[in-house]
């Protein structure tokens, strides 16, 4: 065998054991994908009206809010999967598993990448879960097919980046409380964007870091795949962005695997 096919067969190892562990311990999926469901719910029905009236001259009230508020919801069940992953990735660490799999005769990456392939079936899960209740409280994305494969594309995207960075994360986590807080900002970020309200209202300082971090380009793609509003550059943006994060993210993680458990 090459040591291609060598790396693929052990990573598809390495995802089933992933798998079973999402089997074996459901309460974290559900807990990754419930925590976006609540703030959805808590955003459409308790601020939903009021805000609804007051975004971009709509006047629709808790309808027109939760198209606007889903996108925001989606990327935060990213950001949450991807918190999760370091979360498992800083327990491999620390358990000494990752240091019996440096002494077995298996491909490096392997151990890594079965991280994030399992983050990102999860993530679709989780974003699916997200979608279905978004519809059931009056969420209603005006998406073609194409759309919707491209909306899948683009969480495809964002989901490896942030999950490389977050495996990175949890493997320069010294305890497994430590790794479920280092990646805390990736889930505020949507926030601190254009998530929940449109970034023209937001004070001049702030409004300035909304619009340049990189979650907000990320949301204006997935708007405007959903519900047709202009994405201008914000697709470009997202990419570059995504493709700087992953980089870092793998970079990291390999160094931080490939180390002298001595060091």
């Amino acid at each position: 065998m090459t040591t291609l096919n060598i790396a693929a067969t052990d990573s598809a190892t390495m995802l089933r054991r992933r798998l079973r562990h999402f089997i074996r311990y459901p309460s974290m999926t559900v807990q990754l994908a419930g925590m976006p469901v609540i703030f959805l719910l808590l955003f459409v029905y308790v601020f939903g009206g009021t805000l609804g009236d007051g975004i971009g001259g709509m006047s629709g009230g808790r309808g027109e809010y939760v198209n606007y508020v889903a996108p925001g919801v989606i990327l935060m069940a990213v950001a949450a999967v991807a918190q999760g992953t370091a979360i498992s990735a800083a327990m491999d660490m620390t358990e000494g598993i990752i240091a019996r799999f440096r002494t077995m005769a298996i491909s490096r990456a392997s151990v890594l990448t079965g991280h994030v392939l399992a983050a990102m079936l999860q993530t679709l899960f989780s974003v699916a879960i997200v979608v279905g209740v978004a519809l059931l409280v009056g969420f209603r994305p005006n998406a073609s097919v194409v759309e919707w494969i491209a909306l899948t594309g683009v969480v495809a995207m964002v989901t490896f980046a942030l999950t490389w960075l977050t495996v990175a994360l949890g493997l320069v986590s010294q305890t497994v409380e430590g790794a479920s807080n280092l990646p805390l900002p990736l889930v505020l970020l949507p926030f601190l964007g254009s998530g929940f309200v449109p970034t023209d209202s937001m004070p001049t300082g702030l409004r300035w870091f909304a619009e340049y971090q990189p979650f907000t380009p990320i949301i204006e793609t997935i708007r405007g795949l959903l519900v047709g509003t202009h994405i201008g550059n914000d697709a470009i943006i997202s990419a570059a962005w995504c493709a700087g994060i992953a980089l870092l993210g793998y970079v990291w993680a390999k160094k931080l695997y490939n180390r002298d458990p001595s060091h």
